[in-house]
């Protein structure tokens, strides 16, 4: 049972792991063990996620997951097997914990008239700057 907050529970038959044989250093040891973890969930079609949740994890435009509404990740930075598993484990925790909470809406402002002023005034001057460095070619 993967516990993401007091009324998110994901049980461990939602998930699927597979392992592969991971990169990076280890010698020969890293040819032959599978250390390296895959976890897929299911998104759109898991029960125990609410609707609100289900939403934001699908309209979020992430790389890891796949059209289906499956979300992929993929764990090696440890070279065992179990600490990769946990690994990704709270990797999918702290994504789903983010899709829990809502943004807050923008509200819309417009700015001051003093703050178009100084806008204005510091356009002239840069203004000013630059048309006292060009030289008049006329005079030549």
């Amino acid at each position: 049972m993967l516990i993401v907050t007091p009324s998110i529970a994901i049980p461990d038959s939602e998930l699927i792991e597979r392992f592969t044989r991971a990169d990076g250093p280890g010698g020969q040891h890293v040819n032959r063990t599978e250390s390296a973890v895959e976890l897929r969930f299911d998104v759109a079609n898991s029960p125990s996620l609410p609707e609100a949740v289900r939403e934001r994890l699908l309209a979020k435009s992430d790389r890891r997951m796949t059209d289906a509404g499956t979300l992929v990740i993929q764990a090696r930075r440890f070279r065992d097997q179990a600490r990769n598993r946990d690994d990704a484990r709270e990797r999918l925790v702290e994504i789903i914990h983010a899709a829990t909470l809502v943004a807050k809406k923008r509200v819309a402002t417009k700015p001051t008239r003093a703050s178009k002023e100084r806008r204005l005034a510091g356009k002239s001057q840069r203004s000013q700057t630059k048309k006292t460095r060009s030289r008049d070619w006329s005079r030549e």
